[in-house]
């Protein structure tokens, strides 16, 4: 299997790392994490340069490109931060993408187009206070009143929340339990009944808008059905290419991280050498760069099986648990080689560590992801519940 980059891809990562000496990532990294400010001017930049939707249908607005296409430029905004790369992700391996893929024509030409524009953005709604991994546990519940669904419930930790402009909603149907009563409604904000919790402050990817979403009595047209109850499958398969996504979150902070040890090992001195001549750092050094090849390797043989429509749970589902722990032990070893100074908040290590923390826990946790790949492997389910 050739993960060779071609012509275009190389100019592609090569257009990203110009930009983000151009724009001074690094120093919007910094004042983004300080400040809690989401850094909504790339929305206009990142949409002249094609970056939202390259991976929507052309017939939308997208740019019909690969779905490795998208993942490169991830991961390659994300060596600065997850913030930076977050318009990217959400408008290429997010929500959108269901819309695009499962949508009806009216849905697809109300909404696909203004997130190419950087006009509109979708968020995911899934997790309930009780309900995470276990995505069947859903109480959220949408009733049918004539031509519309009445949605109640509660959804939490919702990327996007308070600031989207329209969010994706995995509801139970008529009060069917199990898999099979789930299905998807889009919900415009400003909605009657749609409200809003306080803003999470978390410990790492500060910046990033969260919060819980109140739906009561929320009428919903019905034509804004999306997946319908029974279809959970086209949802789980549209996670293949969020969870890579997730993963190249992971490559990319790691990969920043590295990049910034490197840099520091040839600079700092120690009994008058340059401590990139220790062999402890060689050590460390050599470990993390075997780590992060070995995660890329995962991750584009999983998003180039996804990008096809092909069948890559196990895939997908190996790449992002192993990218999860893998940026975990990348960050914390690069914060070692930096020392005292990587503890400090005046260098970008101790951020990175923060921020590596999340993506464990976002988009499936690393156990559950385990315990489905093990069922691959068994070629049995094994259920939680008993």
């Amino acid at each position: 299997m050739d993960f060779t980059l071609n012509e275009e891809q190389k100019m592609l990562v090569d257009t990203i790392r110009t930009m983000g000496q151009r724009e001074k990532f690094k120093e919007l990294a910094r004042h983004v994490d300080e400040t809690g400010e989401f850094p909504y001017d790339l929305l206009n930049k990142y949409a002249d340069l094609g970056l939202l939707g390259m991976t929507i249908s052309a017939e939308h607005g997208g740019g019909g490109q690969p779905a490795l296409n998208a993942i490169l430029c991830i991961e390659e905004l994300a060596k600065f931060s997850p913030m930076i790369a977050a318009p990217v992700f959400e408008s290429n391996v997010g929500p959108v993408r269901v819309i695009d893929i499962f949508g009806t024509g009216e849905q697809k030409k109300t909404i696909v187009p203004g997130v190419c524009r950087g006009e509109l953005s979708v968020s995911v709604c899934m997790t309930e206070p009780e309900a995470g991994s276990d995505l069947t546990a859903l109480t959220t519940h949408a009733d049918e009143d004539g031509d519309d669904y009445i949605l109640n419930g509660r959804k939490c930790f919702i990327t996007g929340g308070g600031h989207a402009s329209h969010y994706m909603v995995y509801t139970r149907f008529g009060g069917v339990k199990g898999y099979k009563g789930i299905g998807g409604l889009l919900v415009e904000k400003g909605s009657p009944g749609f409200t809003f919790g306080k803003q999470e402050k978390f410990m790492g990817l500060r910046g990033m808008p969260s919060c819980d979403l109140i739906f009561d009595n929320v009428r919903v047209p019905k034509k804004n059905l999306v997946i319908a109850p029974g279809e959970f499958g086209k949802l789980m398969w549209t996670f293949d290419i969020e969870r890579c996504g997730n993963a190249s979150m992971c490559l990319g902070i790691a990969g920043g991280a590295f990049e910034e040890a490197k840099a520091y090992a040839m600079e700092r001195k120690a009994f008058n050498r340059p401590i990139c001549e220790f062999q402890a750092v060689q050590f460390m050094m050599a470990d993390m760069a075997a780590k992060i090849d070995a995660a890329r390797l995962l991750v584009y043989r999983a998003v180039s099986g996804a990008g096809q429509g092909l069948p890559s749970i196990y895939e997908a589902s190996m790449a992002k648990s192993y990218a999860n722990e893998m940026v975990v032990d990348v960050t914390n070893t690069a914060m070692q080689v930096f020392g005292g100074y990587g503890y400090s908040t005046e260098f970008p290590m101790e951020r990175m560590y923060r921020d590596a923390k999340a993506w464990g826990v976002a988009g499936g946790t690393i156990q559950m992801l385990k315990i489905g790949i093990a069922g691959m492997i068994f070629g049995r389910r094994f259920d939680q519940r008993k």
